[in-house]
């Protein structure tokens, strides 16, 4: 914890009174509590706390005393840790905008009634889903967090804690994207013959049984296997494309907020360093 991170021989951090090392203790405490986001509102409770926990961040960054003692590898494992987190926002922020064009053309198509074009664009959104859930794996295996090493120097720069907000941003963000990627059992699927036999025999009332517990995302995909099956009408369709919408855009807005305390934490860091 923030506490036992801050330890140091050195004279130059802040003590463990100073108000903003115990604000950013406390913020920990709450990010953890129930770690395992399972809903839409809980994620975005989430990315709310990390808009407040870099917000105190950047004010510590400030102080004039923060920062005496460096070295380059320390310096340079606190930057790369900050680009990972903004490489994930950024990465969110793309799969959500792919996704929300797509939905936004299936809607108006199903206000048109087009059903031959429907088909096809049901076919461009689902395989539009595989690739983002490549997109998304890909981002989590570049983002693991690297260990700080564990000498004075280092913990005179407070890297301790910028390493504990690092991993405790890694997995609001993994959270999140594992929400939008949904189901593990629908990332296996491969190619539109796989998708489309989801849809028939057992396997339809396995997809539709499930729907209630799923998120958003994965509500969608087994509503769109289900309609061009004939087993759910337009309507319900429509219902849940519009929660999806809804959903998405709660998620852009949490992410656009954070993305700008990101930046500003980011140039506190550097100038923070470069002093």
């Amino acid at each position: 914890m923030a506490s036992s991170i801050c330890h140091t021989r050195s004279n130059s951090l802040p003590s463990r009174s100073h108000p903003f090392v115990s604000e950013i203790n406390e913020h920990f405490c709450r990010l953890k509590a129930n770690s395992e986001a399972t809903s839409s509102s809980s994620i975005c409770q989430k990315l709310n706390g990390l808009q407040d926990l870099y917000d105190c961040v950047d004010k510590l960054l400030l102080l004039p005393t923060l920062v005496q003692e460096k070295n380059d590898k320390c310096v340079n494992e606190l930057l790369d840790g900050s680009l990972r987190i903004f490489d994930l926002c950024s990465t969110a922020k793309d799969v959500l905008l792919q996704i929300k064009e797509f939905t936004q053309e299936l809607q108006s198509i199903l206000r048109r009634r087009g059903d031959m074009k429907l088909t096809s664009e049901i076919k461009k959104y689902l395989t539009s889903r595989k690739a983002v859930r490549k997109a998304i794996k890909k981002a989590l295996a570049n983002s693991k967090a690297k260990k700080l090493d564990n000498d004075n120097e280092s913990q005179a720069m407070a890297g301790g804690i910028m390493k504990e907000v690092e991993a405790i941003s890694l997995t609001v963000f993994k959270s999140l994207l594992s929400f939008i990627s949904g189901p593990k059992a629908q990332s296996k699927l491969s190619g539109w013959s796989s998708v489309y036999k989801l849809t028939h025999h057992k396997r339809v009332a396995s997809v539709e049984g499930e729907t209630d517990q799923a998120n958003e995302f994965a509500k969608v995909d087994a509503a769109l296997l289900s309609l061009i099956d004939h087993k759910i009408c337009i309507g319900d369709v429509q219902k849940q494309l519009k929660n999806l919408e809804l959903c998405i855009q709660d998620f852009d807005e949490g992410l656009d907020c954070l993305s700008r305390r990101l930046i500003k934490t980011r140039i506190s860091l550097l100038n923070a360093l470069n002093n």
